[in-house]
């Protein structure tokens, strides 16, 4: 059972940035993907950037030019790093570890984003 425990999260005004760290417990290249997710109350969980085992990263239309992906594979670490934060990324965010089944995805406990204008 792989474990996932992200940090980083907090408290921020608008414009400022924050960077998000996720640990596995284990290689994150036995993944078909390696992602960062994020969700408010009343609202499905959304993928908001992503890292494939091999390829560039992928960014969803909320991510885009804000938001950078990247990981460190020796410590089985992946980050996210927010730029220009704004009110509405206000969330809580999850790393995701994909199978790559359609329907396996291996989530940490999230950290929680509060971003104040």
């Amino acid at each position: 059972q792989v474990q996932l425990v992200e940090s980083g999260g907090g408290s921020v005004h608008a414009g400022e940035s924050l960077k998000l760290s996720c640990a596995a417990s284990t290689w994150i290249l036995s993944f078909a993907y390696m992602g960062w997710y994020r969700q408010t109350p009343g609202s499905e969980r959304e993928l908001i950037a992503r890292l494939p085992k091999l390829g560039m990263p992928e960014y969803t239309e909320s991510a885009e030019g804000r938001f950078t992906i990247s990981r460190r594979v020796a410590e089985n670490t992946i980050y996210l790093y927010m730029k220009s934060l704004k009110p509405e990324d206000t969330a809580v965010y999850y790393c995701g570890a994909d199978v790559g089944d359609n329907k396996t995805i291996h989530w940490g406990q999230g950290t929680q984003v509060t971003v104040s204008s």
